[in-house]
């Protein structure tokens, strides 16, 4: 496993990390696939406080154990579920967010969390005092960096000018160009580090029936998926993802232990610059059309 420096923080992630969102909130102890991962060279574990109205984070917390200080955690705040528990909402204030850490502490067993990463945003949102929130927390101890979570382009903007985000997790794959065009750019320029999520794009890169995606047709992934399979290029999605030297890791949600041991190998070598070449040239750039 190779690993990447976290924009200017001294976190080393790997570059296949755990996207945690996947786990089955029905099995409690994951502490075997956990420490698969692990002991596979996986060292980044992406979870959010939202996944499973905090299931998701009791897991990794009890699942973790005494290897809690071999990784590096993140998990994500903003959304809020109602009492109802089937709606929730948008909150963002500082109070808000020192209250809901420790809630997300709590569930995972740790004293500081990693990464702690606002999970959307909007630019209506009070921003100085969201950012207020984040550097309070990292001058407490209880946070080492924070980082933004957002596919709006107005919103990582006005981060990456006014705060000291660690790093920006968008979605990016062969199927989502978007962020290439100033996104990618601007957050590379700033040593602001890069989590790409969606890399499967609904697993449409990994065997799923054709469907609509984005601004691309069925008819067109469904000529893009038999184009691929005939090129036969190994690991080409994520290959591609961790070729742009923006992207310090691919997010992969990861369910089971084969799914783990299938994505290992995938970072073992880079795809070549000719396979590479042929995927640009095949999957198009397409464009944010909201949110600029």
């Amino acid at each position: 496993m190779n690993y990447r420096r976290l924009g200017k923080s001294n976190l080393q992630v790997s570059e296949v990390s755990f996207g945690c969102m996947a786990l089955n909130p029905k099995i409690k102890d994951q502490s075997n696939l956990l420490f698969k991962a692990i002991d596979s060279g996986i060292n980044y574990f992406d979870t959010a406080d939202f996944y499973d109205k905090g299931i998701n984070e009791s897991i990794i917390g009890k699942s973790l154990g005494s290897r809690r200080n071999e990784v590096i955690l993140a998990t994500k705040v903003g959304n809020v579920w109602d009492k109802n528990g089937k709606t929730w909402h948008w909150n963002p204030s500082k109070r808000y967010i020192l209250s809901a850490v420790e809630h997300s502490l709590r569930r995972l067993k740790t004293d500081f969390i990693d990464l702690y990463q606002l999970h959307g945003g909007t630019i209506e949102d009070p921003i100085d005092e969201t950012i207020d929130a984040f550097e309070t927390l990292v001058e407490s101890g209880k946070i080492r960096h924070y980082g933004l979570s957002s596919i709006r382009p107005n919103v990582i903007r006005a981060y990456a000018e006014k705060s000291n985000i660690t790093s920006v997790m968008v979605q990016y794959s062969l199927l989502d160009r978007r962020s290439e065009g100033q996104i990618l750019p601007l957050l590379q320029s700033q040593d602001i580090g890069v989590q790409a999520r969606g890399v499967l794009a609904k697993g449409l890169l990994k065997g799923k029936p054709p469907c609509s995606y984005l601004n691309r047709s069925e008819e067109n992934i469904n000529l893009l998926q038999k184009k691929i399979l005939k090129k036969n290029i190994p690991y080409a999605a994520t290959g591609f993802v961790l070729a742009n030297e923006a992207i310090k890791t691919a997010v992969i949600g990861l369910r089971t232990e084969p799914q783990l041991l299938d994505f290992i190998p995938e970072v073992s070598s880079p795809l070549k610059e000719i396979d590479l070449k042929w995927l640009r040239d095949c999957f198009l750039k397409n464009h944010y059309l909201s949110h600029l």
